[in-house]
């Protein structure tokens, strides 16, 4: 085992990451690894089908289920706050959890791909309990009901997500295989957000959904239920862990925790996304609302989001390569400056603008979505092997449930804050119009706080450290040091 001195962390943590092995050397190592890390396309495609499941889900209920809560069910703003809020907050704890039994879980399947083939159809089954209305009209009683559901919906979630994501570092530990494997993923993740978006509204006809509407919104979740079970087994039929990872030594949580804190590029990475996602959640969350309200054109909601789902498919091998050309946290920097500029344009449109406007808009804004979705998740499996390098130990199911916790707690605060300010600006269900401090809020929820987040996102990447040629530095040198050991 390798052992660090207090002087040598402090040397890696002061400033940036500065190289110490020679160049020329780290090179030509480095090159001879990645040339023995191969990635096959049945590989990719098992493993990123994966997020196709979650990805169905989560576009459902980040779109519609805040509106289905007030406008279908007839729960009043606030209290549809209190259900979200209340049914996530459980996984702040839960997810740093399941990481951690993950890395220690040993079976004849490995240590992640169990929970996708136990978890796959509870999954599916809690997904369908968060459409059903109870026959009850009291509003403390739904709001109580909706509660455990989304509770016991989040439980699966982090059951078969924290494990699947984990897989990442364990499958390649090449730097660009990393960033290829997190493009066939994100590409099956955008498709499902497509396919959970476009699909309900199309069927709805729009982003109105009154309460006569939930029967075909039950049906359309027990579709997706069942659809979004089988990628799991998928992924964990298609690949394989990696077995030296399955051998070394698992650090105790509290080393666990200590390694977290002095691992920047992690703790960067992990803000990154946070960001990022937050404010995804709050955009998405408000824009049913904005079409029906800000723009006054709620049957166009459906075509505009299937525009922007599939540039952003389309988009997604553009930045695959500008992040190899630039790397992959200055194609973050560049999309989520483009995607900032986008949404505060379009949140000043309204009724008067010519129909084929916000079409043009969310196609743009898909452009930089893409980016926005993928890169994050591509840059964070190097800060693994950095935590490696430090540490001598890997645990990428407790770094990756902290990934996944940052999405919950996102979604937690920034929906629940949407319904909230809503109900404090006197929103109404299912009028024609609302007042103008309605549509202001609207506006604001819609591109003003999303675009806040994003520049968090963009001021912590241009400081992070850790580039691809440092990174194959510190593949070499763990390659040294395996080969040392053995």
């Amino acid at each position: 085992m390798v052992e660090f001195t207090d002087s040598s962390r402090r040397s890696l943590f002061s400033g940036a990451i500065k190289p110490k092995l020679k160049k020329r050397q780290n090179s030509m190592a480095a090159e001879r690894i990645l040339m023995n890390t191969t990635l096959t396309t049945k590989t990719k495609l098992s493993y990123g089908v994966g997020d196709l499941g979650l990805a169905l889900t989560s576009a459902m209920l980040g779109l519609l289920f805040a509106k289905f809560l007030t406008d279908t069910v007839g729960l009043q703003p606030s209290l549809a706050a209190i259900a979200i809020f209340v049914g996530r907050t459980w996984d702040w704890i839960n997810d740093p959890i399941q990481g951690y039994i993950s890395d220690r879980t040993r079976s004849r399947w490995g240590r992640r791909r169990p929970y996708l083939l136990f978890g796959a159809i509870p999954f599916g089954i809690t997904f369908l309990m968060l459409w059903w209305i109870p026959p009850i009209q009291s509003q403390v009683w739904l709001t109580v009901y909706y509660t455990a559901a989304y509770f016991l919906f989040d439980a699966m979630v982090t059951l078969v997500f924290i494990p699947y994501v984990a897989l990442t570092p364990e499958i390649t530990e090449d730097y660009d295989g990393r960033t290829s494997l997190t493009s066939f993923r994100m590409f099956f993740s955008l498709s499902g957000s497509l396919l959970g978006t476009v699909a309900p509204l199309l069927v709805l006809g729009g982003a109105a959904v009154p309460p006569e509407k939930s029967s075909v919104i039950f049906m359309i979740a027990a579709m997706l239920a069942v659809v979004s079970s089988i990628p799991f087994l998928i992924t964990f039929a298609g690949t394989s862990e990696n077995v030296i990872h399955l051998q070394q030594e698992r650090s105790k949580l509290r080393e666990i925790l200590q390694a977290m804190r002095g691992n920047r590029p992690y703790l960067m990475a992990i803000a990154i996304y946070l960001a990022t996602i937050a404010g995804f959640e709050v955009l998405t969350g408000t824009s049913l609302y904005f079409f029906q309200y800000k723009l006054q054109m709620p049957d166009i909601a459906d075509y505009t989001t299937l525009i922007m789902f599939v540039v952003a498919l389309l988009s997604i091998p553009l930045w695959l390569w500008v992040s190899r050309k630039m790397n992959k946290v200055k194609g973050y920097a560049v999309a989520i400056a483009y995607l900032t500029v986008i949404l505060l344009v379009y949140a000043s449109f309204n009724s008067e603008v010519p129909v084929f406007l916000p079409f043009i808009f969310s196609a743009l804004a898909g452009v930089g979505i893409a980016a926005g979705q993928t890169l994050p998740w591509a840059i964070l499996p190097d800060t693994v092997e950095y935590g490696e390098y430090l540490s001598g130990k890997r645990n990428e199911g407790v770094f990756y449930s902290m990934m996944t916790l940052a999405r919950k707690i996102a979604s937690s605060i920034t929906l629940p804050v949407v319904l909230v300010l809503l109900d404090w600006s006197g929103y109404v269900s299912n009028v024609p119009q609302q007042e103008p401090a309605v549509v202001t809020t609207i506006a604001l929820l819609f591109a003003g706080i999303p675009s806040l987040l994003f520049m968090v996102g963009l001021i912590t990447a241009l400081r992070y450290p850790l580039s691809r040629e440092r990174f194959n530095e510190i593949k070499v040198e763990l390659q040294r040091r395996k080969a040392l050991s053995t």
